[in-house]
């Protein structure tokens, strides 16, 4: 997958901002579905079912779009999957803010983009150009 940071494209195996890394772990990590989530099949990791720290989830639900359509309502849950699994950047208070953007792209492609205002004032800006084909590839 190549995402763009800050306007670079960069490999995400090649990945050493700590901050980075744990972005995309949080999006595409699968957090266990919701009791309102009605997919095919229920996934997400495990240590969701245990917590340590009570309703403390790990990853996104990006992975219940795989199998809908991409219609103009799918980026709305998209920006609502991102949001949820980065929420713990301004709960934990690594960011002072995190802004969210998802759209349709045409008719079978969709980009998200988040940017993160840390407490010093920086931003980080990730870009996701080609989302629809990481979560059906």
């Amino acid at each position: 997958m190549i995402l763009t940071i800050n306007g670079r494209q960069q490999a995400v195996y090649q990945l050493t901002d700590p901050l980075t890394r744990a972005v995309v772990i949080s999006l595409f990590t699968w957090r266990k579905a919701g009791k309102d989530d009605v997919p095919e099949e229920v996934n997400g990791w495990w240590g969701d079912t245990f917590p340590t720290v009570q309703n403390d989830r790990i990853g996104s639900r990006l992975y219940l779009l795989k199998r809908s359509k991409l219609t103009n309502q799918t980026p709305l849950k998209a920006r609502e999957y991102i949001a949820e699994a980065l929420q713990w950047l301004t709960a934990d208070g690594v960011a002072a803010r995190v802004d969210v953007t998802a759209q349709r792209l045409g008719i079978n492609s969709m980009s998200a983009s988040t940017v993160i205002r840390k407490q010093d004032g920086t931003t980080l800006t990730l870009s996701f150009d080609d989302l629809w084909s990481e979560l059906n590839g």
